[in-house]
C-alpha cells in the first residue's frame, strides 16, 4: 500500500533559526517558507536527494503543533509521510484492519496540492503518519 518516504516533518520553535541550520550549516536546499491556514502552520521543504525534510512552525494561536512545542520545546520529529497512489482506498483499508484516521476521515488538500490524511499515532508505534496521495 504505502510507498516512498515523501517527508519527514520537524516542528521548529524558529523557523528561520532552522531554515539557516539547514541552509548554512548542512549546505541543504532550502526553499521559502509558506503559509498553509488550513493546517495552521507555516511551512518549508529542503530538498535533499532522496526525500524531502518539511520544517513546520505554528501559524497563530490555535495551531496545532503549539501543543507539540509545548511538550518538545526545543521542537523534534512531528510526523513521516508516506505517499500512497490511492488514498481512499488506503484509508478504507487501514480502517478495515483497525487503525485510526484522525479528523473526520476525509482527506484534505496538504502542503504539496495533493490529498493527505494522518493516522493516528497510538497505532503506529508512537509515530504521527501522513499518507499523501501522488
Amino acid at each position: 500500500m504505502i510507498g516512498r518516504l515523501n517527508h519527514v516533518a520537524i516542528a521548529v520553535p524558529d523557523l528561520n533559526s532552522a531554515m539557516a541550520m539547514y541552509r548554512e550549516t548542512l549546505g541543504a536546499d532550502v526553499a521559502e517558507p509558506f503559509d498553509q491556514p488550513e493546517h495552521g502552520v507555516t511551512v518549508v521543504f529542503i530538498t535533499l536527494p532522496n526525500t524531502k525534510i518539511e520544517l513546520i512552525h505554528p501559524l497563530g494561536d490555535d495551531s496545532p503543533i503549539n501543543n507539540f512545542l509545548a511538550k518538545n520545546p526545543d521542537g523534534g520529529i512531528h510526523h513521516m509521510c508516506y505517499e500512497v497512489g490511492d488514498i481512499i482506498a488506503a484509508r478504507d483499508q487501514l480502517i478495515a484492519n483497525g487503525a485510526r484516521v484522525l479528523g473526520n476521515g476525509e482527506p484534505k488538500i496538504g502542503a504539496h496540492g495533493k490529498p493527505v490524511l494522518f493516522l493516528h499515532p497510538k497505532d503506529f508505534n508512537g509515530t504521527l503518519i501522513e499518507l499523501e496521495q501522488v
